[in-house]
């Protein structure tokens, strides 16, 4: 096929038609994942966010559980309590509010 005008213009056309077409179908394949939860969003820790802010560091999860294990937080499966959250880990030390916020919504987001 000779390089002229026409033949460049339809190559560069197919080119955007098969880019558009990737990106249709990644769309598609993301269409079943669940939304992500906002990381950054105090609105799913509430209160607690505040109260995080104000406690002594660096900590225990049980300490986080006895002081804060009542609490009740917004996951995918419903509102659950901080101490039903942290149950399924060890005891592990958190060196600020930053910490434990990041591992609590891991472990909501699951």
């Amino acid at each position: 096929m000779a390089d002229t005008k026409n033949t460049r213009d339809k190559q560069a056309d197919d080119e955007e038609r098969r880019q558009r077409e990737r990106e249709l179908q990644e769309a598609r394949d993301r269409a079943d994942e669940p939304e992500p939860i906002d990381s950054e969003s105090n609105d799913q820790l509430g209160d607690l966010d505040e109260e995080l802010e104000n406690h002594d560091y660096p900590t225990t999860t049980d300490e986080l559980i006895s002081a804060h294990g009542d609490h009740e937080v917004e996951t995918q499966g419903g509102s659950k309590t901080i101490r039903e959250v942290l149950a399924s880990i060890d005891d592990e030390l958190y060196n600020s509010a930053d910490d434990v916020r990041n591992r609590i919504q891991g472990l909501i987001s699951r």
